[in-house]
This record gives structure tokens, sequence and C-alpha cells, in this order.
């Protein structure tokens, strides 16, 4: 397609003189342009899908996949409903728990949290939750013993064996009226499940404690349903509407997280269209380098035309010369964009103790660590769009620097 004389003349255009430096500045800022957008793009990318890969993963990791409650009251006769949803296909436990708000009090601190009742069982299913045990035994989950997030600890000076009080929204009557509920409870077990939001607000604790605490007669709040494919479960979710009565409740992960859900999309969406912006913009950089070149070169033009070079040899030469900006561009700036993407954590940690501030806080990014997922078919997408996005913008300078006429260029020299 392009002949050694193209490829040569094309090259060595690309390696301006003293005199004609600018051409070659503006080049330069071309390419680096191209590089740092297609880096930039990977980058952005693979965080937010690292984003919505361990928040989802974690938020299903510690809930289930499909929820099934009343409308009315507390479910009475949960176990013979989780018997009836174990018969259907598509469900792989079903698990009962309570979640009720809750004040913690310790030593003069006071805080809100959330309570959650499960069994013993049911914590050592939940991966995410018994994988972040870093204080205590998942045994000891038991009776008067409960389990506290790392960040909950940290913030009251708790630790495994601590002691604390908890009160319940609820009241019982007493001799100067009504009073709220209270009961001690011991830390048996301290978890990071690397999650700010659950490490700080959440208190799991012995389904039949929980049931006692909160007076709730034997009943729970919700079951909790896991399936081997929470990202389908529409099949499932049918067939439990049809074995209980329209009084019963099932939603699923994404309805229950939907907003959540849906705003880490469109974020995602929207950076992807800004980057992308980025790139065009570039792109119309290499449009106005190269017809400042086709300028600068319009007396050698004229002199390849005179001694029989053709209109098509003039088009590929700075078609070529375009499109390896573009190339080495898109090369370099992949290059640097997965490197940065697979050590990004890394990168923050030395930024951080570098620069002696908190990056990448956990009160307001939900995670402890920064997280980054390379989706390699978005990765082939964002190449190729750089390097279309190149190629086009050198054709209406070649064209120029093909339609030039060697009498009219030559006529004054």
């Amino acid at each position: 397609m392009f002949n050694a004389f193209e490829r040569m003349i094309a090259w060595r255009y690309l390696r301006a003189k003293k005199a004609e430096g600018f051409v070659s500045v503006i080049a330069g800022f071309s390419f680096l342009g191209i590089m740092l957008g297609v880096a930039t793009l990977i980058i952005v990318m693979s965080v937010m899908n690292g984003f919505r890969s361990e928040l989802i993963g974690r938020i299903l990791g510690l809930n289930g996949h499909i929820n099934i409650s009343s409308y009315e009251a507390p479910l009475e006769n949960y176990q013979e409903m989780a018997d009836q949803a174990l018969r259907i296909d598509g469900v792989k436990s079903v698990t009962p728990a309570i979640e009720r708000q809750a004040l913690l009090s310790q030593q003069g601190n006071a805080t809100g949290v959330i309570v959650r009742g499960i069994s013993q069982d049911s914590l050592k299913q939940k991966k995410e939750l018994y994988d972040g045990i870093i204080a205590g035994d998942a045994n000891a989950f038991s009776e008067n013993n409960i389990a506290i997030g790392s960040e909950l600890a940290k913030k009251l000076r708790l630790k495994e064996g601590s002691t604390i009080t908890l009160i319940s929204p609820q009241v019982k009557a007493g001799p100067f009226g009504a009073i709220p509920r209270s009961r001690s409870f011991n830390v048996a077990i301290v978890f990071d499940v690397g999650m700010y939001e659950y490490n700080k607000g959440f208190i799991f604790m012995p389904l039949e404690e929980a049931q006692r605490f909160f007076q709730t007669d034997g009943r729970v709040d919700f079951l909790e349903i896991m399936t081997p494919n929470p990202a389908d479960l529409s099949d499932t979710k049918q067939a439990l509407r049809t074995i209980f009565p329209e009084s019963i409740a099932v939603s699923d992960w994404q309805r229950t997280n939907g907003s959540f859900y849906n705003a880490l999309q469109v974020e995602r969406n929207v950076m992807f269209l800004i980057l992308t912006l980025i790139i065009i913009v570039v792109a119309f950089n290499i449009i106005s380098s190269m017809i400042m070149l086709v300028k600068d070169k319009s007396k050698d033009i004229a002199i390849m035309r005179t001694v029989g070079a053709s209109r098509g040899a003039m088009m590929r030469i700075f078609i070529m010369t375009g499109a390896l900006i573009g190339f080495l561009g898109t090369f370099f700036g992949a290059i640097l964009g997965i490197s940065f993407a697979v050590n990004i954590e890394k990168i923050r940690q030395f930024l951080e103790s570098l620069s002696g501030t908190e990056l990448f806080s956990a009160e307001i990014y939900f995670l402890s660590q920064l997280p980054a997922v390379i989706e390699w078919h978005e990765v082939i997408s964002v190449i190729i769009m750089a390097l279309i996005l190149s190629l086009g913008a050198t054709l209406y300078p070649a064209w120029r620097a093909s339609r030039l006429d060697p009498v009219e260029v030559l006529r004054y020299e």
C-alpha cells in the first residue's frame, strides 16, 4: 500500500529541522495529547469498572440476591416459607434475618447502628463477612456475643471482649412511665468487609438474640435467598411470586440498590463521553498540525509532482505522517494506561505517603482500597476509536496536499 519512497518521505517530515521546528512542536503536542487522552480514558474506565465490580460484589456478598418480606407484618411462618422456596430451581439457600435500628452506647459515647440478626451458619456462608473477620472467631457468634465493624470499633475504642449497650427504639413500661429497652452485649468478632458503610454502621447479632431483643415473638423481617446467577433473577422471582400470596413482597438486589447501581452506570457513561471529546479535540490538533506541514512543504510537494509523483502518492505520504502520530500516541497511551490501572493502588499509596494527605477517603468513596478492573474489550474499543479519529484527521490535509498545483507553487520561485 505504501512504497519505500512514500515511507521515507513521511518519516522525514516527522523529524523536522530547526527551520521547521514549530511544526514539529505542534506534532509533538498532538502525539502527547493522543497518548494522554487514551491513557486517561483507559484508567478512568478501569477505575469505574473496579468501583462497580467491588461495590456490587460486596453488596451481594453481604445481602441476599432476592429478599422475601411481608407488606403487612414480620414473617411468622418463615421456616415453612423457606422450605417452599428451597424447592424452586435456582434457589441455592434461604436465610431468615432481622434488620432493625438501635442506639449503641459505650462509656458516654453513643452512635446509631443497624442491627442485623442472622444465624451462625449464615455468617459463615457470607464469604465477604467470614473472610473479613480480623479479630475473634465465627464459632463464638452465639448467645450474647455480637460482631461489629472495624470503623465502629475504632471510633468507640472497642475490641474483642469489650462490652457495649444497645438501646432499642421500642419502649417498655416502668415505674416512671415508658422507657427505652436496653441490653448489654459482648463484642466477640470485629470484621472489615472493605466497605466503609458496613464497617462503621452495622452490627451482626445471633438471630435468636435479635428476636428477643426486638421482641419479634419468634418472627423475622425477611428471608434472604441466594442464587447461582445473581445477574439473571427473572425466572426465579416469577416462580417465587407464584407460590406466595400477594401480601408477600419479592424484591431483588437490583431493585433494592437500583438508584445506586444506575448512578454508577450514568457516571461511567458521562466520563466516557467527556474523555472521548478530549480525544476528538486532540484529533483536530492533528488536522491543524498537518495543514501547517502541508503549507510548509508546499515547495517540496510541487517538486515531487513535477518529477512524476502522483496525487495519490502525495495523499499517502501525508496520511502516513498523520497516522504515525496517532498510532504512536495510541500505542504508548495504551501501555501507560494499562500500567497505571494495574498498579493504581500502589501509586495511590505512594502519592499519599509523598504528600501526607489522604487522597482516597473510605468515608467518601465507601471502599478502603482504590479498585481497577481492566475489561479488554473496552481497551480495544478505545484503541480502535483513537486510531480511527487519528486516521480521519489526516484525510483533509492529505487531500489538500494532493490538490496543490505545482505550477502555481513554483511560479515565483
